[in-house]
């Protein structure tokens, strides 16, 4: 099976499906990951909170932990726009790796860069038979995320967690609160579906083969 998990900066794919990656990997999935933004970013005072080189190197490092190849967009951060740039850089992605399988964003995160993956990533993924909606922030939005696909990552949480702290900067920004918050959501999605450890998704599209 050919899979392919999109996100908007280095760290979103590792926090919304990197235990359902590192599942495909082991179970001999042909796994891709296309990042669309270079991920470095500044405050409003335009002082370099996280520099895009060490973006690329923090995220790199976290797929090559869930053997997953790395495909970069090289867009700005926060100035994804839904448009033909984007978008056949997404469909090219699709149609030469033949992907049966997608993990993109939550369309309704408040995240501007993660709407415009999620509306590109439906638009561009049309004839692909199984689509799939993860959540990578904590951020309350308007409408509430309907988990109701799960993931047994049971046996691959810690390569998830180690994939999470291969981003350095961003761990120490965040005082490690991502891995507490989504081991939580991994522990109470397992109890959801009767394991241990699951990742949660929303399905948008499955076609059973």
């Amino acid at each position: 099976m050919n899979i392919l998990a999109i996100g908007a900066h280095f760290d979103d794919i590792e926090l919304g499906c990197g235990g359902t990656l590192a599942k495909h990997v082991a179970n001999g999935d042909h796994v891709l990951a296309f990042v669309a933004t270079k991920s470095g970013y500044s405050n409003p005072n335009n002082k370099i909170i996280r520099p895009n080189q060490i973006a690329y190197k923090e995220g790199l490092a976290g797929m090559e932990i869930l053997g997953v190849r790395l495909i970069c967009g090289g867009f700005r951060t926060f100035k994804l726009e839904f448009g033909e740039k984007l978008n056949r850089k997404i469909l090219s992605i699709i149609e030469k790796e033949k992907i049966d399988r997608i993990y993109t964003h939550w369309h309704g995160d408040i995240h501007h860069d993660h709407q415009i993956i999620s509306k590109s990533t439906l638009h561009c993924g049309k004839h692909v038979q199984q689509i799939l909606m993860y959540r990578s922030n904590w951020y309350k939005a308007a409408i509430s995320f309907k988990g109701n696909f799960f993931v047994d990552i049971s046996n691959f949480l810690n390569k998830k967690e180690a994939a999470i702290r291969a981003h350095k900067s961003e761990m120490r920004r965040t005082g490690r609160k991502w891995l507490r918050y989504f081991k939580n959501e991994a522990e109470n999605a397992g109890l959801i579906s009767g394991v241990q450890y699951a990742e949660a998704f929303e399905l948008t599209k499955w076609t059973e083969k």
